[in-house]
């Protein structure tokens, strides 16, 4: 009886959080770092490292960033075909709250495509391997369906949060959310480094509700996006007593694990 005792505890905490003990058995190291203490880099590491694998995020518009991974891979995030860069991605997440986060005819020299929403009434399940980049998702609900912005009940996992792992980085899109995470969102999705916040303060979250999200978080480097109605002084403004502002004019940052500010920043790069 007793060699069945962690058997069946196992099995019990497989069924109480699935995506996670799921995700986690299949190579996450986001999760798996979730559960250690934060890391520290040694100055001297800092100094004497060659020079180290670095991811370039581009904003292009709206929310949708563009990531470019040490091994070449570009993805382009809540993909909709109208803000682009000069490059055709490698793959485009998408979501569907709003036509502006997704198009059901990409360009067909687009590899991968990933819905953040499900078919038959089944959430999304996305653990893939492209290239040197993993990508995951942790659904979440929206108020709104497909071409109605009336407004309405909510669709439960009808969006999705998309987690990129690469080059030692945790990078998270928060996608259009519409509701507070629970304990499960923040266990699924682990530990990021870099996330990508909606500020708009109307459309997905209140400003209140989103920056506490973001400090909940607790991401090293903060991207926001959703940008065209809440001034960003105002988000600042609600962030900035945790966090430190760097706004900048360039539109691409890059970025590396050696390279993560050591206080918690939002950094404002030029876009639409």
């Amino acid at each position: 009886m007793l060699r069945l005792l962690p058997v069946v505890l196992a099995a019990i905490g497989w069924f109480a959080t699935p995506a996670l003990a799921q995700t986690a058995s299949r190579g996450s190291e986001c999760l798996a770092m979730a559960e250690r203490p934060p890391r520290a880099i040694p100055v001297s590491l800092r100094r004497t490292a060659t020079k180290p694998d670095e991811v370039a995020i581009t904003y292009a518009g709206h929310s949708t960033y563009y990531i470019d991974t040490p091994g070449g891979v570009t993805i382009a995030t809540d993909y909709n075909g109208v803000y682009r860069l000069d490059r055709i991605p490698d793959v485009v997440t998408m979501n569907r709250a709003h036509s502006t986060h997704y198009t059901l005819n990409p360009d067909p020299r687009i590899k991968t495509v990933l819905h953040g929403w499900g078919e038959r009434g089944q959430p999304a399940q996305i653990h893939e391997r492209v290239g040197d980049v993993l990508i995951r998702n942790v659904t979440t609900d929206i108020r709104r369906y497909v071409g109605d912005d009336s407004g309405g009940e909510m669709m439960k996992d009808g969006n999705s949060i998309f987690i990129f792992e690469v080059a030692g980085l945790c990078i998270g899109h928060l996608g259009h959310l519409h509701h507070k995470l629970d304990e499960s969102h923040f266990a699924a999705i682990g530990r990021l480094d870099i996330v990508m916040v909606p500020i708009d303060g109307s459309y997905t979250m209140s400003l209140d509700g989103v920056s506490d999200i973001t400090k909940r978080l607790r991401a090293s480097v903060v991207l926001p996006m959703h940008r065209f109605m809440t001034p960003l002084s105002d988000f600042m403004q609600k962030i900035g007593q945790s966090f430190a502002i760097d706004q900048r004019s360039a539109q691409t940052l890059t970025m590396s694990l050696n390279a993560l500010p050591k206080a918690p920043t939002v950094i404002i790069l030029d876009g639409v």
